[in-house]
């Protein structure tokens, strides 16, 4: 017996130590690696639709190439108009029974079948039924006509603007089914600070030529617009909306554009901001802008999205300009206008409070923008999951009229204007092989889009089924890097900016810390400095009615929470108040030693998150399993330099020791000053 034994637990141990055979990846196939092996063992059958819909043939061709279950029926009932762009699934014996009011949405759940299929999941005994939480769910592209991508940390664009429009790269309709895949149905091309190059004839036909490829996915197209392009491209002499040459020019080119692309979506527009043209130019409002191009665009069905980021240099708090700037305009705005809203007041930081115009402006249909390119965390070379920040501004309460009335609420198709919602994510997506730069990147996209098709998922679930489609479904590699995917943005917090405290990075390229930062000639509002407010009393920006007054403009019982510093959330103590270094916090440390113990949590998170995936080969392929230990290198370096960074400065203010329990630091703060990286710019 102790033979047999012996015999059993040695082949164990051989078994465990035999790597899974695991095919070579390079992460091309996203979250799409459905297989051809094994034959289908169903039929699909459509009934309701004709042979020359491109998209109900697509999600015929879907479930016949990959589907392993039983028999499908695609039921096309324009009936149904309730459904949207949804469906409902049932199951009836050996048969699946799919109904949906639009050909679009038989290839949604043509998607989730295969979904269910490759997290084991079940149809329920009731069915289900997916109606999405937004109209518009849309990716934003910053990409330039010359292939570089502002804040683009993936490679080059997608679009070969000097092939098109007679040669279509293959990526186009891969790039096009993954966004189905999950739901997206609208791309902005270019980036909002725009080249009004893009609305000439030659342009607009290579946009034509990718409209084409993206249809059959039901994914419409937008362009974002240069304000002052009638000025630029028309030979009108201004670009005043209520001029009415100027007025003449965008409906001749709103005509030219359908008239190429009848399911063309709209434009997108920043004006007033950073530099950019707009109808402030004239002495004009943002509602006479956008309204003059709504008018162009409403004979079409097509929509504008007017992007409320805006700011220029003031004595007042910046955080405050975008409420005080379009709350005055409400109910101003036509139909076709929704305001485009970035998720907090600043600019996308790793955390910021929800921004105030969200709770505002009940009169004014409004979207949000959420950021994918990880222009504040840590580039492509942070693991970071964005669905926990995603679920905290979806989730967070405006107390419009009362409690309960979240940012979902407010913006998604429970809102009460009758008007189409929408909700957009700027996009992570380049040339490289692996679409966006860090093979976990990919769960971004894939998160902005499951939360835009139902921002009732939770953040564990989504991270559940990306991980099982894209990795491997074997429990003991699901289970430990779900957990670290759903610790890792406020892991990127704790080594970054705690507490509240933000926009401490190096000045323009924002990789890397630089509290110190302080440019010659630079405008306040672009320093560190200006956010931190680090002094021998304390640390943080006084937002409060003693202060800048910038939690005004959220509803009252918002504003008593966060106005006052003994009921202000610790993770935005730092936003809200300007914080004594020996105040005591909740834990019992002071502010100071809570600020150390966070940093040193940040840094010890990411080497912990080395040891799970270094504990994971054996489950994926070699050059992926590679890849990702190479980067989380890299952001454990990161995080150090961080650490040291930060506390070493602010440590210059309190006077305090670093608690001794902690690490100590390993960089010096002069050798740290002089570190200089050549990148990029702002958008």
């Amino acid at each position: 017996m102790r033979s047999i034994m012996r015999f059993y637990c040695l082949l164990l141990a051989f078994l465990a130590a035999v790597p899974f055979v695991v095919r070579a990846e390079d992460g091309s196939q996203l979250w799409l690696r459905f297989s051809k092996q094994g034959k289908p063992t169903g039929t699909v059958r459509i009934t309701g639709g004709e042979s020359t819909d491109a998209t109900l043939m697509l999600a015929k061709q879907e479930l016949q190439l990959y589907w392993k279950g039983m028999d499908v029926i695609l039921k096309l009932d324009h009936r149904r108009k309730e459904l949207k762009d949804g469906y409902q699934i049932r199951q009836h014996g050996n048969q699946v029974h799919v109904v949906a009011g639009r050909s679009v949405g038989l290839l949604y759940a043509a998607y989730h079948l295969l979904r269910l299929q490759e997290t084991e999941g079940q149809i329920p005994n009731a069915g289900l039924t997916e109606i999405p939480s937004y109209d518009i769910r849309i990716l934003n592209h910053w990409d330039n006509l010359d292939g570089t991508i502002e804040r683009g940390y993936a490679g080059h664009s997608l679009w070969k603007w000097e092939e098109l429009p007679y040669k279509l790269s293959s990526r186009y309709e891969q790039y096009a089914r993954a966004n189905t895949s999950v739901g997206i149905n609208a791309t902005v091309l270019n980036n909002v600070n725009a080249s009004s190059e893009l609305l000439k004839a030659e342009y607009l036909l290579k946009v034509k030529a990718l409209a084409d490829v993206f249809r059959k996915y039901g994914i419409k197209v937008y362009l974002s617009i240069n304000f002052s392009a009638p000025k630029n491209l028309g030979g009108v002499s201004s670009s005043d909306p209520l001029n009415q040459d100027v007025q003449q020019w965008w409906n001749s080119k709103a005509k030219e554009i359908y008239g190429l692309i009848p399911d063309f979506g709209g434009f997108l527009v920043k004006a007033n901001s950073e530099g950019q043209p707009g109808p402030q130019d004239y002495g004009r409002t943002h509602a006479d802008g956008a309204n003059m191009l709504a008018d162009a665009l409403r004979p079409y069905g097509g929509t504008v999205f007017w992007r409320a980021f805006v700011y220029h240099p003031t004595k007042d708090d910046r955080a405050k300009q975008a409420y005080q700037e379009f709350v005055p305009l409400d109910g101003q705005f036509r139909e076709n206008v929704i305001l485009q809203v970035k998720n907090g007041p600043i600019d996308f930081q790793p955390r910021e409070p929800f921004n105030p115009l969200l709770g505002a402006m009940p009169n004014t249909a409004k979207m949000l923008e959420f950021q994918l390119t990880q222009e504040y965390l840590g580039f492509s070379n942070h693991l970071v999951y964005l669905a926990p920040l995603f679920k905290e501004v979806l989730d967070s309460d405006t107390y419009a009229n009362g409690k309960g009335q979240t940012v979902s609420k407010l913006t998604d198709s429970r809102g009460h204007l009758g008007r189409k919602t929408a909700i957009a994510a700027v996009a992570n997506i380049g040339l490289d092989t692996n679409w966006t730069g860090h093979h976990f990147a990919q769960a971004n996209w894939y998160a902005f889009g499951r939360l835009a098709w139902n921002n009732n998922l939770s953040s564990v679930q989504i991270a559940d089924e990306w991980i099982r489609m894209t990795f491997t479904g074997v429990q003991e590699f699901v289970e430990p890097i779900k957990k670290l995917m759903l610790e890792s943005r406020e892991a990127a917090v704790d080594y970054m900016m705690p507490l509240g405290l933000h926009h401490l990075f190096a000045f323009e390229h924002h990789y890397g810390p630089e509290p110190w930062g302080d440019i010659p000639g630079g405008r306040p509002d672009w320093m560190p400095w200006y956010y931190h407010n680090a002094d021998s009393v304390g640390l943080g920006f006084d937002r409060t009615v003693n202060g800048s007054r910038a939690v005004t403009q959220y509803n009252p019982s918002l504003d008593k929470i966060y106005g006052n510093i003994s009921t202000c959330p610790e993770n935005l103590l730092l936003w809200f108040h300007h914080v004594s270094w020996n105040y005591r916090m909740n834990s019992g440390n002071t502010l100071w030693s809570e600020l150390c113990f966070r940093y040193d949590h940040g840094v010890q998170k990411v080497r912990e998150f080395q040891k799970v995936w270094d504990r994971m080969e054996r489950y994926i392929d070699r050059s992926r399993f590679s890849d990702v230990q190479a980067k989380l290198r890299i952001q454990t370096r990161d995080a150090v330099w961080w650490k040291d960074a930060c506390l070493q400065y602010f440590q210059s203010f309190s006077r305090q020791p670093i608690p001794y329990e902690l690490e100590r630091p390993i960089y010096e703060l002069e050798d740290l000053k002089k570190i200089k990286l050549p990148m990029g710019h702002h958008n």
